[in-house]
């Protein structure tokens, strides 16, 4: 006998998974912030893109997981 499974298939395959590869690209092109200046308090700009690219990772990953999740999370309550 062949068990079925309840629950829906799960399905990776959409469109927004594509945003998830500009955080991994663009820190990759270092000829974008291969300099010292401009300078934010003090900081050479080399150092401060770095946190505007994880920043720019946060984004990306909020917007994808936002975009693909079902609609069957445990967000919303069940009434009885």
């Amino acid at each position: 006998m062949a068990e079925t499974d309840p629950r829906p298939r799960r399905s990776d395959r959409s469109a927004w998974n594509w945003l998830l590869v500009l955080p991994v690209v663009v820190p990759l092109l270092t000829f974008v912030y291969n300099s010292d200046k401009p300078r934010f308090a003090g900081i050479p700009f080399f150092y401060w893109i770095q946190f505007v690219f994880v920043a720019l990772g946060v984004i990306c990953t909020t917007i994808v997981y936002r975009m693909t999740r079902t609609g069957t999370g445990a967000t919303t309550p069940k009434e009885d």
